[in-house]
C-alpha cells in the first residue's frame, strides 16, 4: 500500500489561497489604494470603519483573506526553494519554516482581529 501524504492538501489550500487572492486583493488594494484617496467616492468616516471591522462577517474575511494568502505563499515558496535552490534535501526544515511561517502568521492575524475594538 502506498503510503499517504498530506499533499494534496496541501495543493488544495496552495490553490483555495490563489483564487483567493487573486479575487479580492485586487478589490482591497483598488478602493483603499486608488479610490478612497483620490477622491473618487466619499471616504469612510474612522467610526464607520471600525464599526465595520467590529462585525464578525468582517473580521473572517479578513482573516480568510490574510489566511488563505499566507497558505499560497508558503506552498509557493517552498516550491522556488525546491526548484530554485536545489535544496529539496532539506524537505523536513523547508516544510517547518513555510507552513509553520503561515500558521504562526495565521493565528497573529486571528488575535488581532480577536482583539480589535
Amino acid at each position: 500500500m502506498a503510503k499517504r501524504t498530506i499533499e494534496p492538501l496541501l495543493w488544495t489550500l496552495f490553490s483555495a489561497g490563489g483564487v483567493v487572492a487573486a479575487l479580492f486583493i485586487p478589490i482591497q488594494l483598488l478602493l483603499f489604494g486608488i479610490v478612497f484617496p483620490l477622491g473618487w467616492a466619499e471616504t469612510p468616516s474612522h467610526e464607520r470603519m471600525l464599526g465595520l471591522l467590529g462585525h464578525p462577517l468582517t473580521r473572517i474575511y479578513l482573516f480568510v483573506l490574510c489566511s488563505m494568502a499566507l497558505l499560497h505563499a508558503a506552498h509557493r515558496f517552498r516550491f522556488t526553494l525546491y526548484d530554485g535552490l536545489q535544496i529539496k534535501h532539506l524537505n523536513e526544515l523547508i516544510n517547518l519554516f513555510c507552513y509553520g511561517g503561515a500558521l504562526v502568521l495565521s493565528i497573529w492575524t486571528l488575535v488581532l482581529l480577536w482583539h480589535m475594538p
